[in-house]
């Protein structure tokens, strides 16, 4: 029997939208995830759109913004991150809101869904979040989502993606192994707390 076929209750995946910019396509690109995600039984996303909480510079872990969000990324067992690519890079304020929590990350599977105006389609963003949370012991997956030169996924009619079946398919095969760590970490967990 698979890991996904013993999980007993669903696994709490948090979705972070890692854009704050105005004009941003990132709730396109999560909305779509979110509905793909959603078809799955053996998971629950709770969406943290960065836009929303804007975290301060400085790392204030009393900051009201701060405390308020803790016990929803302490709570997830597993994150998917969707991220442009900035400047080669990952966007401020999703930094700054990684940077605002420890514990909270520690010892958990991520998968990433990446976008970009370019060919890399949010790669090197990627690349640099698996540095980030390598920091926090956690685990990147392997196989990821991404949508190079972006504007070219959209239809005549606003529809994101015009042509959803390859996404969709990487979306399978990423949650597939996210939720195969979650599974082994919950049970791993269970028998002995991490870092115990």
């Amino acid at each position: 029997m698979s890991a996904v076929g013993r999980v007993t209750r669903p696994l709490r995946v948090g979705l972070l939208v890692g854009s704050a910019r105005d004009g941003r396509l990132a709730p396109d690109v999560a909305g779509w995830f979110a509905r793909v995600a959603a078809r799955r039984d053996d998971l629950v996303l709770d969406v943290v759109d960065v836009a929303e909480h804007l975290l301060p510079v400085g790392l204030d872990a009393d900051d009201p913004r701060t405390v308020a969000l803790r016990p929803r990324l302490a709570g997830a067992e597993a994150y998917v991150i969707v991220v442009p690519e900035y400047n080669r890079s990952v966007p401020g304020p999703l930094k700054t809101l990684i940077d605002s929590f420890q514990s909270e990350w520690e010892a958990k599977p991520v998968g990433f869904v990446g976008y970009g105006l370019g060919m890399a389609g949010g790669v090197r963003a990627i690349e640099h979040l698996r540095q980030i949370f390598a920091e926090f012991h956690c685990v990147g997956m392997k196989d990821i989502v991404t949508f190079p030169r972006v504007l070219e996924h959209y239809g005549a009619d606003g529809t994101f993606p015009a042509e959803p079946e390859g996404a969709e398919t990487a979306a399978k095969l990423m949650l597939d192994q996210l939720t195969w760590w979650a599974t082994a970490l919950r049970e791993a967990k269970a028998l002995r707390p991490y870092g115990t």
